[in-house]
């Protein structure tokens, strides 16, 4: 059994919300310089989701902390040249380029696998791949088929090959068009310095939990492991010579972990107000997201309808480092509707609606209408402050 040292330095509640937030591109000036690609680099995960509301997810995450960043910007940062790719990571993500050696340890786990939901059928793989290597890129429609019917565990032997070297690494995602993946060959999308699996299991594992470390701040053992879905045990076995340093965090009641960078520097700066995709990496966590701000996160898209509390796609809102609100959102031409609005008292309001109107500018509607408040009292401050910053 492995000893773990004893934090030396001892951090406030507050203190480690701050870390994370400044860690997570929401406390200090953000790097417009940088743009959406450092966005990534910084997090070093971006979940992709089917929903799209406002956008999609990939896209409300350099949004919440660039602002106005135009969507067409977006899709390119991520997908044109060599920067990004798509792997099984917190869940189906983009990633950094750079980051393509330390998934190796679950390339191979793939490789692997003895059991698997989709039969392979002989023959298919070996001719996608040739396929890919004459055509390429190209998404599983033109490469024969996608699925056999609308049930989406029904995938052709063809979608369920190029799926597989997906998972392998012999294949990668290297956009999304319409939705659809698109595959070309791993040896020609990814660069070469980069294009191999010679990192050891341990020493992937090891990189990405100080990867993970240093994008939350600091964080529990579940945090850290959670954030590229590792086992307890992996996290474990690495974390002593990851370089992350322990540290005791009040209220937090289990040992913790922080990048020694983000305990060095006290955090300060202005804060970011803003609308937040339920996938994003800073709440995607739903016991972390109460631990540190006392606030109860759940995406009720998969809930019955008579059953959600807060509605459809509700989207916390950031505000002076605290999650304030949440906003329930969609669109009819062009106007932004908030649906459901929950706020967290009366001090909420000019946030709330300041986080309504630059969302409703970013995806170019011109008037914001309330049709829920959850206290019916602040729905008249609302709806006035809304006037006013619309003018």
């Amino acid at each position: 059994m492995t000893t773990l040292p004893r934090p030396t330095t001892t951090l406030t509640a507050d203190d480690a919300r701050r870390i994370a937030l400044r860690a997570q591109g929401f406390l200090g000036a953000p790097d417009r310089r940088a743009g959406v690609r450092g966005v990534l680099r910084h997090l070093g995960a971006v979940q992709l989701d089917t929903i799209s509301v406002l956008a999609r997810s990939h896209e409300l995450v350099p949004y919440a902390r660039l602002g106005a960043v135009g969507r067409k910007t977006v899709e390119a940062a991520y997908w044109q040249g060599t920067h990004a790719f798509e792997y099984w990571s917190h869940a189906a993500c983009i990633l950094p380029v750079e980051e393509w050696p330390h998934f190796a340890f679950r390339r191979r786990a793939y490789r692997d696998r003895p059991h698997w939901n989709h039969e392979l059928p002989e023959g298919v793989y070996d001719q996608v791949i040739k396929q890919l290597r004459t055509e390429g890129p190209l998404t599983s429609t033109e490469l024969g088929g996608a699925k056999k019917t609308s049930d989406w565990w029904d995938w052709s032997g063809t979608k369920v090959a190029v799926e597989r070297a997906l998972m392998y690494g012999e294949v990668v995602c290297v956009e999304r068009r319409g939705w659809k993946r698109v595959y070309d060959l791993a040896e020609r999308a990814v660069p070469e310095a980069l294009l191999h699996d010679e990192l050891d299991d341990t020493e992937c594992l090891r990189r990405l939990v100080r990867l993970a470390g240093e994008s939350l701040g600091v964080g529990t053992r579940a945090d850290i492991a959670d954030y590229h879905r590792l086992k307890g045990e992996q996290v474990d076995a690495v974390i002593a010579d990851s370089g992350l340093v322990p540290v005791e965090v009040e209220g937090w009641g289990r040992p913790a972990w922080a990048d020694p960078a983000a305990v060095a520097t006290p955090p300060r700066g202005r804060h970011r107000t803003t609308l937040l995709s339920p996938f994003d990496s800073l709440i995607w966590e739903r016991a972390r997201t109460e631990r540190i701000f006392g606030f109860t996160h759940r995406l009720e898209a998969y809930v019955p309808k008579p059953k959600r509390v807060h509605g459809y796609f509700a989207m916390p809102v950031l505000a002076g480092g605290r999650l304030v609100g949440r906003v329930d959102p969609a669109r009819e031409g062009r106007t932004l509707v908030a649906r459901q609005v929950t706020l967290d008292g009366p001090k909420a309001v000019p946030a709330v609606a300041e986080a309504l109107v630059e969302a409703a500018s970013w995806v170019n509607c011109a008037d914001v209408r309330v049709e829920r408040v959850d206290e019916p009292g602040l729905r008249e401050p609302l709806t006035r402050e809304l006037a006013v910053l619309l003018g």
